[in-house]
């Protein structure tokens, strides 16, 4: 797996709305703080009604849209994704629109002072808290300086003000790739930090040699599945097998071709055993240990010796000889409950176990159930 950058994913897009829910209440009052100074709204009352009822309704529209989306399926995903986009460009544009005949009104200076001051720092704040994804952060710029900045640069008027206007969106179109560039920086590492977790976890439960489970993990899901069969009053089955005379394979062959034995072993158990609830593992140096949640005596007994007859066959090539060996396995079952010990299932499996070598290795041994 591959990191993928300026993915619009779930992630960016709840970043995306984190980041920029606050400025949705900043859009409405600094409205109102440009407005209303030294009387404006009365000698502009047309411009003011449309400027506050088209800012204050897109940014109602934006709250209530962000309710309404946690609640819509992953179905419309897509649609909540464009519909929160055409209203973030929809929010720059009505400030930018606005920008630009106050900006032209001749003795506004007031308004004039701080519509700028808004502007500059509705842009800034935009810009950054629309990082996650570089172009809405660049598109939310452009909308709300260029509006203006066209209309000077056409008119003639306010010259400095327009190449200054220009200069500061450019200014903050770097901020927005640098920005961008850093925030996919941190996501990547906290990608890569998961997937060493991922790995470092999957190390730890699992068997060095064989890569199936280790008997670590196999205590842990043990005791979880005894609890939730004595819950659900459901029977659970627990196979040891052990391979026939392995140290010999060792003495005679080297510890090299045993350990190849080994994994053979495993590779021919997990084949036998394929449900997902199903798990094997390594329990010791030539133990391997199968938990059956949901099997009874009989059934876990099947295949048991259908594990056994797969392993007979099963050789390693070493300097022309082939080295082989048989399996015995101890079957035990029974219904968890609270009067009995997690243990007791293992012990009887390992019993049962004893009881096959005894009567000559090579076999399969259940436990009559309780």
């Amino acid at each position: 797996m591959t990191f993928e950058r300026n993915i619009t994913n779930k992630r960016v897009i709840h970043d995306l709305k984190k980041r920029s829910t606050i400025g949705i209440i900043f859009y409405i009052l600094l409205a109102f703080i440009v407005i209303f100074p030294e009387n404006y709204y009365s000698r502009h009352a047309t411009f003011t009604l449309i400027f506050l009822l088209s800012i204050t309704g897109i940014c109602l529209f934006r709250l209530l849209h962000l309710i309404v989306s946690k609640k819509m399926g992953e179905h419309y995903e897509t649609l909540n994704k464009n519909i929160f986009f055409a209203s973030v460009i929809a929010t720059a544009l009505v400030w930018g629109i606005a920008y630009a005949p106050i900006i032209l009104q001749k003795g506004e200076y007031i308004t004039q002072t701080l519509m700028i001051v808004c502007i500059c720092g509705l842009c800034a704040g935009g810009v950054v808290a629309f990082i996650p994804n570089w172009r809405l952060s660049i598109i939310f710029n452009i909308s709300m300086l260029m509006p203006a900045t066209i209309i000077m640069l056409a008119s003639g008027l306010n010259i400095p003000l327009a190449i200054m206007t220009v200069l500061y969106s450019i200014y903050m179109v770097l901020i927005a790739l640098r920005g961008n560039r850093e925030y996919w920086d941190a996501l990547e590492n906290e990608y890569l930090l998961e997937l060493k977790s991922l790995e470092l976890a999957q190390l730890s439960n699992t068997d060095a040699l064989t890569g199936i489970y280790n008997r670590r993990f196999f205590n842990d899901a043990f005791e979880k599945e005894w609890k939730r069969s004595g819950r659900d009053n459901s029977i659970l089955s627990v196979i040891i097998f052990d391979i026939d005379y392995f140290k010999k394979i060792n003495d005679t062959f080297g510890h090299q071709v045993g350990d190849e034995y080994l994994k053979k072993i495993a590779e021919t158990l997990t084949s036998v055993f394929q449900r997902g609830s199903d798990i094997v593992a390594r329990y010791g140096g030539e133990e391997f240990i199968v938990l059956l949640p949901g099997i009874d005596t009989d059934h876990a007994f099947q295949l048991a010796e259908k594990a056994k007859y797969k392993i007979e066959p099963v050789t390693i090539d070493h300097q022309g000889e082939k080295v082989r060996a048989t399996i015995s396995a101890g079957v035990n079952s029974c219904i968890p409950n609270f009067n009995s010990r997690s243990d007791s299932i293992i012990n009887g499996a390992d019993q049962a176990l004893y009881m096959a070598k005894q009567q000559g290795r090579n076999r399969v041994v259940a436990l009559p159930p309780p």
